[in-house]
C-alpha cells in the first residue's frame, strides 16, 4: 500500500509539472529554458517509472501466486492418485478413476475465481491509494463554515461596517490590524495602498473567503457570519485582479454565477461592462467559444467579461480588485461610466491604482502596513497633508506635469 500511495504522489507531481509548464510556455520560450523543462520532466518521469516497475514486480509475484499454488495442488492430486492406484490393496485402488478426476476438476475450477480475486485486490490497492489522496482534500477541515444560526438573509441597503478587524494568513503575523471604517449604502469607495498593505486581503474578508481573527464585519447591521455563505456570496459581486475564464462560450462565462440568467440579463450585464458591441461583432456572438482560460481574447476583453459576470446577478455590493488594469484609456472611460451608473444602486469598493478611478469615488481609504492611514474624500485627504497627498503628488501630479509643460511651451 505505501508503494502505491507513493506512485500517486509522484503522479501528482508529474501532472502539476506538466500543467504549469504548458501554462507558462511563453515564459519558458522567452528565457530559453526548454531544455531545462524537458530535463526536469524526465527526472520526475524516471522516478515514477522506477516506482511503477517496482510495483509491477510485486504484482507479478502475488497476483499469479494463488492460482499457481492451486495448480500445483491439482498436480499433486494426480501424482498421489496415480502412485496410490499402483499399490495393491490401497484404499484408492478400489476407487473409481472418475472420482479422482472429478475432484481435480473441482480444484481447477477454483483457479479462475482465485485469479480474479488476486487481480481485483491489486486494482483495489491502487485505487485505494488514489482515494486516500482525494480524501485528503475533500475531508480537510474548511476554514470557513456556516454557523448553526446562519440564515438566508437578503441585503436590503448594503451598508458595510468594519470594526477593529484583524486578520493574518499566519498566526501572530497580521496582514490587517484593527481596521475600522463604514461605507454607506450606495457609496463608492476607492482603496489605495502600497503593495503588501492588505488591500486584497481586506476585500476577501467581505464575501468570507477567510474569516476575521478579531473584530467584525457587518452588512446592514448584521454580522456576515450570520449569513449563510451561499446567501452572502450570491449578493456580492467580485471582480478579481487575476482574470479567469472557463473553456466555454462567452454566454456561459457571463452567466457562470447565475446559470438561470435570461438572455436579456446577460446582454444588459455585457452592455454595462462595455463588451456587448464586441461580442455582437463575433461570428457566433454570445455563443463564441473563448478557449481555455480565455486564450482567444485580449486582456481587456477578458476583464470586461469578468465584470459582466459580476454584474449579471445584480449584486447589492460590488467589489473590484484593480479590475481596470488591462484596459486602454478609452475603454476605461467607458467602463467607468457604466460602473458609475451601476454604483448608484449598490455599495461599491474598488482597489485602484489610477487616479481616473480614484477621483470618481465618494471616499478614499488609504491602507498602510495593514492599518487605515486615512479615510475621507479627496479634498479632505489633500487638506490633511498626509500619506494620500504624498501619493497623489508623486504618482499623479509629477506624471502630469511634463505633459502640461510641453503643452504650455507649445
Amino acid at each position: 500500500m505505501p508503494l502505491f500511495r507513493n506512485m500517486q504522489l509522484i503522479m501528482g507531481r508529474l501532472t502539476s509539472y506538466i500543467q504549469q509548464n504548458i501554462i507558462a510556455m511563453k515564459t519558458v520560450r522567452i528565457f530559453r529554458r526548454e531544455k531545462d523543462v524537458v530535463d526536469g520532466f524526465k527526472e520526475v518521469e524516471d522516478i515514477y517509472v522506477n516506482t511503477a516497475i517496482t510495483a509491477g514486480k510485486i504484482q507479478s509475484v502475488y497476483m499469479p501466486l494463488g492460482p499457481a499454488i492451486l495448480t500445483l495442488g491439482i498436480a499433486l492430486v494426480y501424482v498421489y492418485a496415480g502412485y496410490t492406484l499402483g499399490i495393491p490393496g490401497s484404499a484408492l485402488a478400489v476407487a473409481q478413476v472418475g472420482e479422482i478426476i472429478l475432484f481435480a476438476r473441482y480444484m481447477m475450477r477454483l483457479t479462475f475465481p482465485i485469479r480474479d480475486v488476486s487481480q481485483t485486490l491489486g486494482t483495489w490497492i491502487a485505487a485505494y491509494a488514489g482515494l486516500e489522496r482525494v480524501l485528503e482534500i475533500t475531508d480537510a477541515p474548511r476554514s470557513v463554515e456556516d454557523l448553526p444560526s446562519a440564515k438566508d438573509t437578503k441585503i436590503e441597503k448594503g451598508k458595510l461596517e468594519l470594526k477593529n478587524v484583524t486578520f493574518g494568513y499566519v498566526k501572530n503575523r497580521p496582514v490587517l490590524n484593527n481596521v475600522t471604517f463604514t461605507v454607506q449604502p450606495g457609496e463608492k469607495i476607492a482603496i489605495l495602498g502600497a503593495t503588501g498593505s492588505g488591500k486584497s486581503s481586506l476585500i476577501y474578508l467581505i464575501p468570507r473567503f477567510y474569516d476575521v481573527q478579531a473584530g467584525s464585519i457587518r452588512i446592514d447591521g448584521i454580522d456576515i457570519r450570520e449569513f449563510k455563505l451561499a446567501s452572502l456570496r450570491q449578493q456580492i459581486g467580485v471582480v478579481l485582479q487575476d482574470v479567469f475564464l472557463f473553456s466555454g462560450t462567452i454566454k456561459e462565462n457571463i452567466a457562470f454565477g447565475k446559470p438561470d440568467a435570461s438572455m436579456d440579463e446577460i446582454v444588459q450585464a455585457a452592455k454595462s461592462a462595455r463588451i456587448h458591441a464586441f461580442i455582437e461583432s463575433l461570428p457566433c456572438g454570445y455563443d463564441t467559444p473563448v478557449g481555455e482560460r480565455g486564450v482567444t481574447l485580449s486582456g481587456g476583453q477578458k476583464q470586461r467579461i469578468t465584470i459582466a459576470r459580476a454584474l449579471v446577478g445584480n449584486p447589492r455590493i460590488l467589489i473590484m480588485d484593480d479590475s481596470l488594469s488591462f484596459v486602454d484609456a478609452k475603454t476605461e472611460q467607458e467602463i467607468q461610466s457604466a460602473i458609475e451608473e451601476a454604483a448608484k444602486t449598490r455599495t461599491t469598493l474598488i482597489i485602484a491604482q489610477r487616479f481616473s478611478t480614484i477621483k470618481t469615488a465618494k471616499k478614499i481609504l488609504v491602507l498602510e502596513n495593514g492599518s487605515v492611514a486615512e479615510f475621507g474624500t479627496h479634498d479632505e485627504l489633500i487638506a490633511k497633508n498626509g500619506v494620500y497627498k504624498k501619493v497623489y503628488e508623486t504618482q499623479f501630479v509629477q506624471k502630469a506635469s511634463p505633459i502640461l509643460g510641453e503643452a504650455g511651451g507649445a
